[in-house]
């Protein structure tokens, strides 16, 4: 498959993400935001260190500009960074105390918000020379920072989900009876890059009593005819997120086994009827949980509706009852109901979603009915 490489993200992107960044930390009365290697890190800058224990640590704070604090020998990489000319590159050297060249940075009476992923010797390390701050966690402070994406993030989606929906379509040719489930998971992780994935994050395989685990790993289940069998597979094509679940039944389905399936199906697409801008996260859980509660199977859906996507493929916001963050134009998240029967088997079908400025748009469209299998 040859497929259009996207347009790469510039520094005037990157530079609007680190102001935006300030700027919320700000409005929630908070000195900045410390940010270390990782998928925010990645968001706001475009580089991909590995986390190590020299620090690399970039600060926000609303006001100045960004600097990004490295270790000496791996300046010359963060040069290189996508986003490096809309910030202010430090560097530090072995032997020297890279906590001291970070606190002229830091108001010494301030409270940061901390990217989750901050190891806590780094962490500790700032404590010690500036005792005065205190520290929360991003997504805490900050739980929508990268939830909103821009046109460019939402086609990044939109292809991950494309070519997540053209790996579906070839595993229903595979065999499945007969066959261990870490074979045919082995098919799907081969399948997602083919069809352009860097990076495969997950291949559930749950078949039979398996599919009742909503996060079940693929094992040496061999699977049988008769058998149902849950696919929840994605990962990362162009930085950005697939994730994706269909039910499939290795030959006819029982009554009572199409019957679950049909329940979750009207489950999916009553949650994502209820996408829409101004809507509360959890009134897509609602929505959703309320058939398979009707249905009698709600103490059977065990898990949220969802979860967002982007640079991560599990991250802010989450579709659950609790949640009153409003929907906003841009936002992608899941939307999976599922009915788990402990023992027997599971149905989960998930697509992911983007508000709109009218409603939703689904980046996942491959039949959500039960496909049969051999």
């Amino acid at each position: 498959m040859t497929a259009t490489a996207p347009a790469p993200f510039t520094a005037d992107d990157y530079r609007a993400r680190m102001a935006r960044a300030a700027g919320a930390a700000a409005d929630a009365g908070l000195a900045g935001v410390l940010i270390a290697p990782g998928p925010d890190l990645i968001h706001l800058t475009g580089y991909r260190p590995v986390a190590t224990e020299r620090l690399t640590v970039l600060v926000l704070t609303a006001g100045q500009d960004p600097v990004l604090v490295v270790p000496t020998l791996e300046a010359p990489d963060a040069e290189h960074a996508a986003g490096a000319s809309a910030l202010t590159l430090r560097d530090w050297t072995d032997g020297t105390d890279p906590y001291a060249a970070v606190a002229p940075l830091l108001d010494v009476s301030g409270r940061f918000a901390v990217s989750d992923n901050t190891w806590a010797m780094h962490l500790l390390g700032l404590q010690r020379v500036l005792p005065g701050t205190s520290y929360t966690s991003l997504t805490d402070a900050l739980p929508m920072l990268r939830a909103v994406k821009d046109a460019r993030e939402l086609a990044r989606i939109e292809a991950a989900g494309a070519a997540a929906d053209e790996a579906y379509g070839e595993i229903l040719k595979v065999p499945f009876a007969g066959r261990r489930e870490t074979e045919v998971a082995a098919d799907l992780a081969a399948l997602l890059l083919r069809f352009g994935h860097s990076q495969v994050d997950f291949t559930v395989v749950g078949s039979g009593p398996n599919g009742a685990n909503p996060h079940h790993e693929a094992g040496d289940r061999t699977i049988a005819e008769g058998d149902m069998v849950v696919l929840d597979f994605g990962g990362l094509k162009d930085g950005y997120g697939s994730d994706t679940t269909r039910t499939v039944h290795v030959g006819e389905p029982t009554v009572a086994e199409q019957h679950i399936h049909d329940v979750v199906l009207e489950a999916q697409q009553a949650g994502v009827d209820a996408v829409r801008p101004g809507a509360a996260c959890q009134e897509v859980d609602r929505a959703a949980r309320e058939i398979i509660e009707e249905a009698g199977y709600g103490d059977l859906f065990i898990h949220r509706t969802g979860h967002g996507i982007g640079v991560t493929t599990h991250e802010p916001p989450y579709m659950i009852e609790g949640e009153e963050q409003p929907l906003v134009p841009g936002m992608c998240f899941s939307v999976e109901p599922g009915i788990y029967l402990p023992g027997r088997f599971g149905v989960r079908i998930e697509d992911i979603v983007t508000v709109t400025e009218d409603g939703c748009r689904r980046f996942n469209n491959t039949d959500r009915r039960m496909a049969i299998v051999s």
